[in-house]
């Protein structure tokens, strides 16, 4: 299913107003608070012009991208940067993504973890499928030096009986 509403809500709470009717050759995409940030240019200038077979659309701000028509792929750079947290994380080529399912929508929101500006992606997993997403933004996303690490429970608290 194509992005449809005129606002998706991510999980962090952050409203991302998205215009993605097949009536506009531009994606109406806001601007993340850090999209000025020059490393978001490095990001920006490395997209592919194919995420998982859709073509990259031409959007309205700063350090956004799309893909497909009606888009099925939103790309922001600049998002805020998540702390340490219980959700999902998947490390695809050596990028960390915090993964949330959209309990409004079928809409994940995948951010990188570890990286300063983080960058988000926006996907219906019912139509696009997440592991070719993230291997395809995999490559630009790694303009960006990652600082920190994703860790499972098993890294944080020993679980072996010492005594």
């Amino acid at each position: 299913m194509p992005f449809s509403a005129r606002a998706v809500r991510p999980a962090a709470g952050v409203l991302l107003a998205l215009s993605l009717s097949a009536c506009s050759p531009i994606v109406d995409v806001d601007a993340a608070p850090d999209a000025v940030n020059p490393r978001c240019a490095e990001v920006m200038i490395s997209l592919p012009n194919q995420v998982a077979g859709y073509e990259l659309r031409e959007t309205n701000s700063q350090a956004t991208a799309a893909w497909g028509d009606p888009s099925q792929v939103v790309l922001r750079c600049g998002v805020e940067i998540p702390g340490p947290t219980t959700d999902a994380c998947a490390s695809v080529n050596d990028v960390d993504w915090v993964i949330r399912e959209s309990p409004d929508t079928d809409v994940w929101t995948a951010v990188t973890y570890g990286r300063n500006p983080a960058v988000e992606v926006l996907f219906d997993p019912n139509q696009v499928p997440s592991s070719t997403v993230l291997v395809d933004l995999s490559v630009p996303v790694t303009r960006i030096e990652q600082t920190e690490q994703c860790l499972s429970l098993s890294d944080t608290v020993d679980l072996t009986d010492e005594g």
